[in-house]
């Protein structure tokens, strides 16, 4: 188990800063984790996720920048490689441009999770946050996908 001070030797060591978003995993994995392989598992992935919203807005605040937002989602899924990720992005630069909810990002992650990236079996009748049916409407103008 790394402590603080083991943390901090460690980031001097490759030459990143404590606070750099880097250390995401590291901060959030504490005494679950053991090695980077643990990361891909779905629960430890799900862990780090819900902690990186916390971890990345500003203090005070209950949304996440979208800037901010869509870094996050960039590092995150740099492993998962969710297909429709450059496509959520390029949405909510062009038509929402503005904080995003935390329960908007829960959601993502679950709508990543579960709904195949051909929209087979999106259910618009299921309960998603309206930007999440935004993205999807999005995704049939632009032709991503057919209905």
């Amino acid at each position: 188990m790394i402590l603080a001070d083991g943390v901090s030797i460690l980031c001097s060591d490759l030459q990143v800063e404590p606070q750099d978003i880097v250390t995401i995993p590291l901060r959030s994995c504490r005494r679950s984790c053991r090695s980077c392989s643990e990361l891909k598992d779905e629960q430890k992935f799900h862990e780090i996720y819900n902690f990186a919203f916390g971890w990345a807005k500003e203090k005070g605040q209950k949304s996440l920048a979208l800037d901010t937002a869509i870094g996050m989602w960039q590092l995150l899924f740099a492993e998962r490689e969710w297909p429709l990720l450059n496509h959520w992005c390029d949405f909510l630069q062009d038509r929402h441009n503005k904080a995003i909810s935390k329960d908007t990002w829960e959601q993502l992650l679950e709508f990543a999770r579960t709904v195949d990236p051909s929209l087979s079996n999106y259910d618009a009748e299921g309960a998603w946050p309206y930007l999440i049916d935004e993205f999807v409407e999005y995704l049939y103008d632009m032709s991503v996908v057919e209905k």
